[in-house]
């Protein structure tokens, strides 16, 4: 019975200090060192409705928007309860239909020069926010026809949300194209 009563105890008390007060240590140490991370990255409208996270793309078809990378999510696009790869193979017809489908739409809005592979092919998270600050570049001419503004201004704006290499040196100069997008709405 001691025994009994003993782990009783021990499964309180562990449950309670794993269960609630870890917890509620972390939650509170991120809510006052990093506030804006702990609540999701979100960013706002300027309405200050959300519109967001700056971590998880959107959809993006309007040609007066810049396009994100493609979703390979389940459900829908940039689901983020279903973060993955479609775990389609480079010779799955399947994959490769998605990804001609891609390169005409791409070719049918007047992309110069080949469909770059940010712009047809799925993270694999399937949630990516980025696309490389040339695939942005590409896509100034149909924004600005979108909008009915000048590409110069277009570029400038483009230039001044690129985000550099990770440390310097990891990976490649990258646009978030949530925040571009954000941006661009919030242009007078």
């Amino acid at each position: 019975m001691k025994a009994i009563r003993t782990a009783m105890l021990l499964f309180i008390c562990l449950t309670v200090t794993a269960g609630v007060i870890y917890p509620g240590v972390v939650t509170l140490i991120g809510q006052l060192a990093f506030p804006r991370q702990a609540m999701g990255n979100l960013v706002q409208k300027a309405d200050g409705s959300p519109a967001g996270s700056l971590l998880i793309g959107q959809p993006f078809s309007d040609p007066k928007y810049f396009w994100s990378r493609p979703s390979a999510t389940s459900d829908f696009p940039y689901n983020p309860l279903a973060s993955g790869g479609s775990n389609l193979g480079p010779t799955n017809p399947d994959l490769l239909k998605q990804v001609a489908d891609r390169v005409a739409a791409l070719k049918a809005s007047g992309l110069p020069g080949p469909a770059p592979a940010d712009l047809v092919m799925a993270s694999g998270s399937g949630l990516d926010p980025h696309i490389r600050l040339e695939t942005a570049l590409l896509q100034v001419y149909r924004v600005a026809g979108g909008r009915g503004l000048q590409e110069d201004r277009l570029r400038r704006l483009v230039q001044e949300q690129a985000e550099g290499r990770q440390l310097g040196f990891l990976g490649v100069d990258r646009v978030n194209v949530v925040k571009l997008n954000l941006a661009l709405d919030n242009l007078k």
